[in-house]
């Protein structure tokens, strides 16, 4: 199929766009990387008057460190994030979940900030922001918000952006020291949607105790999932393998996944458990073994 017909909009600056974005929200969509929009529009399930290119607006696609956190532009690329020092040294699991993205000609195009605004509960970064308690910068006409990840996401594919609203960007705080993180995901075929996926960061005290726990899943409810009470167990505690299998014990009393032609909500509960338990596990290992963050991902 093709898509209905639709205006095409190209700003060049982040005003001009959200002047589109305020004349034309309500019967509008944005593209960003193009990876989700896309296949939307080609199967007609969006149908808007207007579509709004931001590919020409350089300003959303850098990388800083300020002292308090890392910014990511929203037109910034899974490829540019992933081969970004600061993001690994800064966001390590961002950066271990980076990999896990689909292939590697959609992390190319594909966007930062598309995935995030899109909102897909299957995707590796909504789930991760939403551990890592990021904070998503929305602007329009009347102004700039600052939108907690926690209020975020509110169902599959619905997020709190207003009509007019563009993402901008995401700021995420940097880690500290003795700080590990590991992205682990079983899916049918390598770059499909996952069945179940898991990522960790855990930081260490000096005698192995750890001080700070992050744990995101991916395909396990109809919103991005942090698993807080698992890491509840696991903050007090010295690093043992089988804190680790008490922390997959709590995520799978706590995960419901939906059933689907893929796999039942039983097998999603048992894997998300397993792949818990392995994140940590490397997670901490790398925590042991660096005193800045860790740049690697497993798979």
């Amino acid at each position: 199929m093709k898509p209905v017909d639709f205006e095409l909009h190209r700003p060049e600056t982040l005003a001009e766009a959200l002047e589109l974005l305020a004349e034309h929200g309500a019967d509008g969509k944005v593209l960003a990387g193009g990876q989700s929009l896309i296949p939307l529009l080609n199967f007609r399930l969006a149908r808007p008057d207007h579509v709004i290119d931001l590919g020409r607006i350089g300003a959303l696609r850098a990388i800083r460190r300020n002292t308090d956190a890392l910014v990511i532009g929203a037109m910034v690329t899974y490829h540019q994030a992933e081969r970004s020092a600061a993001v690994a040294e800064t966001a390590p699991l961002v950066s271990a979940a980076l990999p896990h993205v689909a292939h590697q000609g959609i992390r190319a195009r594909g966007t930062i900030g598309g995935s995030v605004a899109h909102g897909d509960p299957a995707a590796e970064l909504p789930a991760v922001f939403s551990a890592l308690d990021a904070t998503m910068v929305a602007v329009s006409r009347r102004g700039t918000r600052e939108i907690a990840a926690r209020d975020f996401f509110l169902a599959n594919l619905v997020t709190a952006l207003e009509e007019d609203e563009l993402l901008a960007e995401i700021r995420v705080a940097p880690v500290p020291a003795r700080t590990g993180a590991a992205f682990n995901e079983v899916g049918r075929r390598h770059g499909d949607f996952a069945l179940a996926g898991a990522g960790a960061q855990l930081t260490l005290t000096d005698d192995a105790t750890v001080s700070s726990a992050r744990i995101a899943l991916t395909g396990v409810s109809a919103k991005p999932f942090r698993a807080t009470e698992a890491e509840n167990t696991l903050v007090g505690q010295r690093v043992d393998e089988r804190l680790w299998r008490r922390a997959a014990d709590v995520v799978r009393r706590d995960v419901d996944p939906a059933a689907d032609l893929h796999a039942t909500a039983d097998y999603r509960r048992d894997v998300a458990g397993t792949i818990v338990e392995r994140a940590l596990a490397a997670a901490a290992a790398r925590a042991l073994g660096n005193r800045t963050g860790s740049m690697e991902a497993t798979g």
